[in-house]
């Protein structure tokens, strides 16, 4: 199985009413949440770890997982409330407002037992669920876990206007990374935590500490990979008439993880032995997977008939 581990929450979604108005419909998100979904849809055996609430959003959440066939087994269900979050789109990128103070996804907490890692491929983290506490100490020892048992896969999904110390976050940020085996960011997200552009020497540094392969993800730029057998891949997005981008980076994460264990190359030491021609195809997959996302509204993962050959 494979697990993804965050937030999962409700993005209201801007559009237009009958009479012209603005307005926002609720749609299922958060980006841990998508990459379970992008996951299962695409048919390999996911499951979601997080808060989810039992209020009416909830259960819309949990309603969405199922759907899209992603194991519940390990998330919690409280009474607490769930985080929504109110999407504004500038120049087709998705900007967002957070209300997450005491929700479900923020207070859960990880117990110690409760996930047999050694049964489990691979565990994803990422997103605002590492941002504030008690949640963010709780998936580092989730991460810490898992860790030797399970591939660690982390992209910090950064949201600037929930964090309220820059320098506390990025430190914790690199915790996060120090302990992965995948480590995946946006081109937006590497400018936020670094400034610039300069991906080469920061990738490099990750691969020294430990990492097995580092993936900056460009948009309609393409994505940039490096790896220390397979060297540095580089592969073009789709061309494709974007509706919208939200959800395109957590359909890239699920379905290129998916890629990798298909080609049973998911396992910490197999994806040391990745070739140039199997990144190439895993990431390959992971831009056309994402390039259906933006062709739809919303965080939509393909299923797999839907993605093209």
């Amino acid at each position: 199985m494979l697990l993804s581990c965050g937030d999962a929450l409700i993005d209201f979604v801007p559009v237009k009413a009958g009479d012209g108005r603005d307005a926002y419909v609720p749609a299922v998100g958060g980006s841990c949440l998508n990459i379970a979904v992008a996951m299962a849809r695409l048919g390999a055996p996911t499951g979601f770890v997080g808060g989810i609430s039992r209020d009416l959003f909830g259960t819309m959440i949990a309603d969405h997982l199922s759907g899209s066939k992603v194991d519940l087994r390990y998330s919690d269900r409280s009474d607490l409330e769930t985080t929504l979050a109110f999407v504004r789109l500038v120049n087709g990128e998705a900007h967002y407002a957070f209300y997450d103070e005491t929700t479900a996804a923020r207070l859960w907490s990880f117990q110690p037992g409760t996930i047999p890692f050694a049964a489990i491929d691979a565990v994803h983290v990422g997103s605002t669920t590492l941002i504030n506490e008690p949640s963010s100490s709780a998936y580092l020892a989730l991460v810490d876990a898992a860790k030797g048992l399970a591939t660690i896969s982390f992209d910090p999904n950064c949201r600037p206007t929930l964090v309220r110390d820059k320098a506390g976050y990025v430190a914790r940020m690199a915790e996060f990374a120090a302990r992965a085996d995948i480590v995946r960011m946006s081109d937006v997200d590497f400018d936020y935590l670094f400034g610039g552009d300069d991906y080469e020497p920061k990738a490099k540094a990750y691969l020294d500490g430990g990492a097995k392969l580092v993936i900056v993800t460009r948009g309609g730029k393409g994505v940039v990979a490096w790896h220390a057998k397979a060297g540095r891949i580089e592969v073009a997005a789709p061309k494709v008439d974007v509706v919208d981008t939200i959800g395109a980076g957590d359909t890239f994460q699920g379905s290129m993880l998916v890629a990798l264990k298909e080609a049973g190359r998911i396992d910490a030491d197999e994806l040391a032995g990745l070739t140039a021609d199997e990144l190439t195809q895993a990431l390959t997959f992971g831009v056309t997977c994402a390039a259906v996302t933006c062709s739809r509204a919303g965080a939509n993962p393909p299923w797999r008939h839907e993605v093209p050959a």
